[in-house]
């Protein structure tokens, strides 16, 4: 059996950026998660003694605070900031850009629709700054016939989220509003993942997708691969790997989500190599 990386799979800017910063803040904590990836948030812990808080009553004032790549919410920013934690920003600056959108577009006058899950920190944190309570985050057009919107609407999308999905939500507000500022917030990083995803699961007789369970854009990217290669499998680590899936394959294609560090990624091909 042949195994074959997609043509762009992996880390992405902001996570490369959000771990470069943690590594030379040793001896801090990340306020929640850096990055949706349990084993290199466990490599960081033990390699670099870098601590996970998981609430602001985690935090000391003396604590050297690392913010997530994903962001936080703007209030829980000013409470650090004003307990004199030494605040080292390490969001992404593709999530810091819908934030600076969603101020600047509500303090405008505009209802803001934020396109994403209202359950993902990315999302909590881009709505935090909204000025009053214009802003609305959806899933689904559907969901925008209850909302009282204003003539004038700003749109903006969750990094991870599809195309797609995204000018769904898009023309539905077009055919209803007469002013829509549209700010397309979607990653590049991720069109380029999806895309080779999905060029590599039209000829893999296996796919197997590699990234944390709660990572939204792995699980986007293990949805793609499966729609061109039913047998996708979405795992962690080579530890979840099973021999019976590669049984009769001849072709194997692998993507990883955008918090997959290269070490997970070469790990799955050895234990491949050593089962297949």
């Amino acid at each position: 059996m042949k195994i074959e990386l997609a043509s762009s799979y992996g880390f992405c800017y902001g996570v490369k950026r959000a771990i470069d910063i943690a590594q030379k803040h040793q001896n801090s904590l990340t306020y929640g998660p850096l990055i949706h990836n349990k084993d290199e948030i466990n490599r960081l812990r033990e390699g670099f003694n870098i601590g996970l808080a998981n609430s602001l009553s985690d935090i000391k004032r003396d604590d050297t605070v690392v913010i997530r790549t994903h962001g936080i919410p703007k209030n829980e920013l000013k409470i650090l900031k004003e307990q004199d934690n030494r605040v080292i920003d390490a969001t992404c600056p593709y999530v810091t850009k819908p934030q600076q959108i969603v101020e600047k577009m509500s303090k405008a006058g505009y209802s803001v629709i934020i396109f994403g899950d209202k359950n993902h920190p990315e999302i909590k944190g881009v709505v935090s700054y909204a000025e009053g309570e214009d802003a609305y985050i959806v899933l689904d057009k559907d969901e925008l016939e209850k909302l009282p919107l204003r003539g004038r609407v700003a749109v903006v999308a969750q990094t991870t989220r599809k195309p797609e999905d995204f000018l769904k939500i898009v023309n539905a507000l077009i055919l209803k509003h007469k002013e829509v500022r549209v700010f397309n917030t979607i990653c590049n990083a991720t069109f380029e993942n999806q895309d080779a995803a999905e060029e590599l699961a039209k000829r893999a007789d296996v796919m197997i997708v590699i990234g944390g369970k709660h990572s939204s854009n792995t699980k986007q990217l293990h949805s793609i691969a499966s729609r061109g290669c039913k047998d996708s499998y979405l795992i962690e680590n080579e530890s979840e790997l099973r021999k019976e899936w590669f049984r009769d394959k001849e072709l194997c294609g692998i993507s990883a989500g955008a918090s997959t560090p290269d070490w997970i990624v070469q790990n799955v091909i050895k234990r491949i190599n050593e089962i297949k």
